[in-house]
């Protein structure tokens, strides 16, 4: 099932971003990165995603913003979300199926993505 799912991760730390990145690669998954909402909105823009991996926390244009602007347009908003936050809990009006609290797991991540990916989970707008 991940083989050949485009992932984008968007996470504004290094070092985690480049630990989900090394944890979906080795899952079998085409993995992309952003390390804010701005690349992540021109990423979204270029090319096409089956699920993202979402920090909620991000400088510039938030994770939440980011999401919203998923949600918003007709060629994204099919995009499954999983939300990688340290908020606890996440804010009641951010409806997405697969949240993830800080710190994670290598297996949560790839679970979650793989859940996610399975069950067709859409962002709510």
């Amino acid at each position: 099932m991940s083989a050949g799912k485009r992932i984008l991760v968007v996470e504004d730390e290094a070092a985690l971003r480049s630990l989900y990145k090394s944890t979906l690669l080795l899952a079998g998954f085409d993995v992309h990165e952003a390390g804010s909402g701005l690349e992540a909105l021109q990423l979204l823009d270029a090319r096409p995603f089956d699920l993202v991996v979402l920090d909620l926390m991000l400088p510039g244009i938030s994770g939440e913003t980011v999401r919203a602007e998923i949600a918003s347009h007709e060629l994204t908003r099919h995009i499954p979300v999983v939300v990688v936050t340290g908020m606890a809990p996440v804010p009641g009006h951010f409806d997405v199926p697969c949240v993830l609290n800080k710190p994670i797991t290598p297996d949560a991540l790839v679970s979650a993505v793989r859940k996610c990916l399975g069950s067709g989970a859409l962002l709510m707008s």
